[in-house]
């Protein structure tokens, strides 16, 4: 029970961090500087990432067989490995280290960003789906 509201918690940082960035950077809410938000809310979002997937292992752990074989759940992790390639390309590109120095977003980071929020979103609806398949 400790570890399930541990895990909630966690996809909430991580969600609730990744979103106004991924909304910023995709071009939304203009007004507020990507250089002072984007380093905070990444940071943020790492550790519910970080989070979420220790305790997402703890869960595993207790019916691994029957997740090892549900369509919800094999979907998460594909679109969790699907978010974190786009992390990667994203946090290595050149896009990232300008907006976070000069506060320009450049049209590849937008469409990245769009991308990033998508993926999540779809990875936290096949979380939610993983119980009733």
């Amino acid at each position: 029970m400790f570890v399930n509201a541990a895990h909630i918690l966690a996809i909430g940082l991580l969600v609730g961090a990744i979103l106004p960035l991924d909304l910023r950077l995709a071009g939304f809410f203009r007004k507020v500087p990507v250089e002072i938000v984007a380093p905070f809310l990444s940071r943020s979002a790492g550790v519910g990432l970080a989070a979420a997937i220790v305790t997402g292992f703890c869960l595993f752990s207790v019916r691994a067989v029957e997740y090892a074989g549900n369509p919800a759940f094999l979907a998460k992790l594909c679109l969790i490995a699907l978010g974190l390639l786009n992390l990667s390309i994203v946090h290595l590109g050149r896009g990232w280290n300008t907006a976070v120095s000069s506060g320009i977003v450049r049209p590849g980071l937008r469409v990245f960003a769009a991308l990033s929020a998508a993926i999540w979103i779809a990875a936290v609806i096949a979380g939610r789906w993983i119980g009733f398949l």
